[in-house]
């Protein structure tokens, strides 16, 4: 009976025959983790894994994380027409900006250059970190969403008047907010070193990382 109740003990004592010193030896399925190795985080989305860091992301990192969600920020002021008219208070609040945005469009196809330069030299490029990549590919995820409803206004043509004109006009206001919305929420976030998670389009920029 007591070498059955040795047996069952955690840890078992060697005795050496050169000296009276007893050695310690843990169980074979006991977790020990090493002074120079860290858990990795994982944030877990939907269809996709986005790994974060355990470490709060550089200055460099954020800023260029919020200079990618200028890109769909400028893209969206072409549907805010109908409400700064309407509200000239709400206009006054992007006076700040109408220089950088008289810049933007003076550029010829500005728009698709920094679309390339953000996916090639960011998003597909490993000398970045996982988080400014993940930004700019969910910031360049949002600019390809707010393509979608000019598409649409092209191909139905719904006119000056009448009900699909009024359609037309809450679905620019709808999607103006929703942007601006979007780029106050990712840059307070980017400047708090933390991870913005867009809905619908975090899903789709985790798919590319």
């Amino acid at each position: 009976m007591a070498s059955l109740s040795i047996l069952h003990r955690p840890c078992i004592f060697h005795h050496t025959p050169k000296s009276s010193t007893l050695t310690l030896k843990p169980k074979p399925n006991s977790l020990s983790f090493s002074p120079l190795t860290k858990p990795s985080l994982k944030l877990k989305l939907r269809n996709g894994v986005v790994k974060a860091s355990t470490s709060t992301p550089a200055a460099p990192e954020r800023l260029i994380s919020i200079a990618a969600y200028a890109l769909p920020f400028f893209n969206s002021l072409q549907y805010g027409h109908n409400i700064l008219t309407q509200y000239p208070k709400v206009a006054l609040l992007f006076d700040p900006i109408i220089p950088f945005l008289s810049f933007y469009r003076s550029l010829p196809y500005a728009s698709f250059i920094a679309f390339f330069a953000l996916y090639l030299g960011i998003v597909r490029n490993p000398i970045f970190p996982q988080y400014v990549r993940f930004n700019a590919m969910q910031a360049l995820t949002l600019d390809v969403l707010l393509v979608l409803p000019m598409l649409f206004q092209r191909i139905f043509s719904p006119g000056r008047y009448g009900l699909g004109f009024k359609i037309l006009v809450w679905s620019h206001n709808v999607v103006f907010v929703f942007s601006i919305l979007c780029f106050v929420y990712s840059a307070l976030c980017c400047l708090l070193g933390r991870t913005p998670y867009l809905p619908f389009v975090a899903d789709a920029a985790a798919r590319q990382i």
